[in-house]
């Protein structure tokens, strides 16, 4: 990997690294994928001829389904969360956590990324992993799971992912996260893999760069069209899913996009391009997949309510 030190922001342009970025994370994702596989194998007992569910796609292994994570299959940021797991493991100090907080904060009030607060969020992130193996995250990567994400998992969004499966479709996660936390949640939920950014590691250590850049917005494009081109899949024939106007050129990929929890902007193209929306933020959808209301207002005024109190604390 120490070949990789040339490739700077400054020698190569956006799309260049966008397209390197999607590349790295449509290998980590074959890989990573192939390991759910053989473990599913190991794990699963005598086989049994399932009832053929109703599904208009049922047997077309030239389809899959691509899905955004954050606030989209799960409420709120993945990488918070696992901040969050990192922070009671002693792996930073407090300072951190109110930045990752603040962050989180502002996600779930816009209900939209900042380009800023990814970017703040990248660097405090590799900055910690640096020196640590890549095992050792993974491990505490399962745990942060349970601890932290296993109850934000949006159901509606979770029985389109099972949809897809139940047809006989590879489902993916496509995420900024880092690929192992994406595998991990995509692992838990039973989905093919995950699409995730790719932190470089020389002899299973991270070394604090990352391989091409965030799989974030043109990127995340990259990486589907990769790994569909990788599976032999026909896009037109893929689903997407995922609640940012970030990622439009994502969603513009497929035959079927639908735009979930959408941000202002993602409803707005949405609806001009007739495609699919679901939205289960309200009261009324929230009730119809049962989920209090109550209990999205009350995370909102909890993860405000740390956040002052980390900054009272600091002061």
């Amino acid at each position: 990997m120490a070949a990789l030190g040339w490739l700077t922001p400054r020698r190569r342009s956006a799309t260049a690294r966008s397209v390197l970025a999607g590349e790295a994370a449509a290998e980590a994702a074959r890989k990573s994928s192939l390991q759910l596989e053989q473990e599913r194998e190991e794990d699963s007992g005598p086989e049994t001829a399932p009832e053929e569910p109703e599904f208009p796609v049922v047997g077309d292994v030239r389809a899959a389904a691509f899905f955004d994570l954050d606030n989209t299959v799960m409420q709120g940021a993945a990488i918070f969360h696992f901040g969050r797991g990192l922070y009671k493991r002693k792996f930073f100090q407090r300072r951190e956590l109110a930045r990752f907080a603040w962050a989180q904060v502002w996600f779930r009030l816009a209900g939209v990324e900042d380009p800023a607060h990814m970017q703040e969020a990248r660097d405090s992130a590799l900055s910690i992993v640096r020196g640590h193996r890549v095992s050792e995250l993974m491990s505490i990567g399962e745990e942060i799971y349970d601890e932290y994400m296993a109850d934000r998992i949006w159901p509606g969004t979770r029985a389109l992912a099972q949809a897809h499966l139940d047809a006989g479709q590879k489902v993916w996660l496509v995420t900024a996260a880092p690929v192992e936390t994406a595998t991990i949640i995509a692992r838990r939920l039973g989905l093919t893999g995950a699409l995730g950014t790719v932190a470089e590691s020389v002899d299973g250590v991270y070394t604090g760069r990352l391989v091409g850049e965030l799989l974030h917005g043109p990127a995340k494009a990259e990486a589907v069209r990769a790994l569909a081109a990788a599976e032999g899949l026909d896009l037109a024939r893929c689903a997407a899913y995922s609640d940012s106007h970030n990622d439009i050129p994502m969603l513009s990929l497929v035959g079927h996009p639908y735009a979930i929890n959408p941000d202002a902007k993602l409803r707005k193209h949405a609806k001009a391009r007739d495609w699919r929306l679901r939205d289960y933020r309200t009261g009324r959808k929230a009730a119809k997949i049962g989920i209090p209301a109550a209990a999205g207002v009350g995370a909102l005024a909890g993860g405000t309510a740390a956040a002052v109190a980390l900054h009272r604390r600091r002061r």
